[in-house]
């Protein structure tokens, strides 16, 4: 009678991005294709679900309705009981074929300012990506505790940094609306950067991305 629920379990929903312009392979698309398989053999951290694993069109608008969908997909009716959504994490791997290390991005910025065309043939120069949140400058940052993911996956030994500027590609474009959609939905939202696998190794890559989610579990 007197004993208590068990704490709901954090669902993390992650997603990668296809090959684009300049990188014809994405990291991120293996990442996120191989990670419940590797996930499974590891052994999921105590009090963790993987919601979901989808790749995302290397696209701004032109890839909003599948982005919005599968935000959309997590969360369920919005007057159901059962929807634990504080316990919702979106984490979003894109690639940073300049880098070295792994970023754990702190905010998006409401610009989109493509330096090549997307997938879809857009290319945006100063567009506030959404109008209605005002102008170019406005930010939006995570709820979550981004020293502390950096400081807690440093201490494991992979090279991390925070970071405050997502670009003004579509990773800030995807960044953007999914930090607006969490805010909106009571959930959270994370993006990283990782590197090209010339610099950091596919294996590395995977770890690095499990200990992430083990650290995410910790967390909340």
């Amino acid at each position: 009678m007197g004993s208590e629920c068990p704490p709901a379990p954090v669902t993390v929903h992650v997603t990668g991005f296809k090959k684009f312009h300049g990188v014809s392979e994405n990291p991120t698309e293996s990442i996120v294709n191989n990670l419940t398989e590797f996930m499974k053999k590891k052994g999921l951290p105590k009090g963790l679900i993987i919601g979901s694993c989808s790749i995302l069109e290397t696209a701004g608008q032109g890839a909003l309705v599948p982005l919005y969908q599968t935000l959309q997909s997590a969360i369920g009716p919005k007057d159901s009981e059962s929807s634990n959504s504080s316990k919702i994490i979106w984490l979003h791997l894109g690639v940073n074929s300049g880098a070295t290390k792994f970023a754990i991005e702190h905010q998006a910025v409401n610009e989109a300012t493509f330096r090549c065309p997307d997938e879809l043939g857009w290319k945006p120069q100063k567009v506030p990506i959404v109008p209605s949140d005002g102008g170019i400058m406005r930010t939006r940052e995570t709820c979550l505790p981004v020293e502390e993911i950096t400081k807690a996956l440093g201490k494991k030994g992979y090279d991390v940094m925070t970071s405050d500027d997502a670009g003004r590609f579509v990773c800030n474009y995807v960044y953007y609306h999914s930090l607006r959609f969490a805010e909106q939905n009571g959930t959270k939202s994370l993006f990283v950067h990782v590197p090209l696998f010339l610099t950091i190794d596919e294996d590395t890559q995977m770890q690095f991305t499990a200990d992430l989610l083990e650290v995410l579990a910790s967390l909340i």
